[in-house]
């Protein structure tokens, strides 16, 4: 599993390039909360090379927002693919938390 962080002004955006599943969600929530602990105002999961999520990953990302509300940050995900997208919208994900179609999308919305 890869994350990789990026900054714009007060926000934090982490990458996912990996596959989530019940193998590596524990890892998966542990580089999650590093990235929140670095969040100042609001935090993007960016989804582009999200190629699976299973019901452990959307648990810790539920997790994240539910930290990240507490912060007083915001919270949003980005650039899902129809078949991921489909997932969070079947488990009522996309009605938690924001989701945007890309980035651009997201920082339009909320500023940097």
């Amino acid at each position: 599993m890869k994350i990789t962080t990026e900054r714009e002004g007060e926000t934090i955006i982490a990458l996912v390039d990996a596959r989530v599943d019940g193998t590596n969600a524990k890892e998966f929530q542990i580089e999650l909360e590093e990235v929140i602990a670095a969040a100042d105002r609001m935090m993007i999961l960016d989804c582009e090379k999200l190629s699976y999520i299973s019901s452990a990953g959307l648990r810790v990302v539920l997790l994240t927002a539910r930290s990240l509300q507490r912060k007083n940050s915001k919270f949003a995900i980005c650039s899902l693919s129809e078949e991921i997208g489909k997932v969070f919208q079947i488990s009522g994900f996309d009605k938690v938390i924001p989701v945007f179609a890309n980035r651009a999308d997201v920082l339009e919305k909320f500023g940097s």
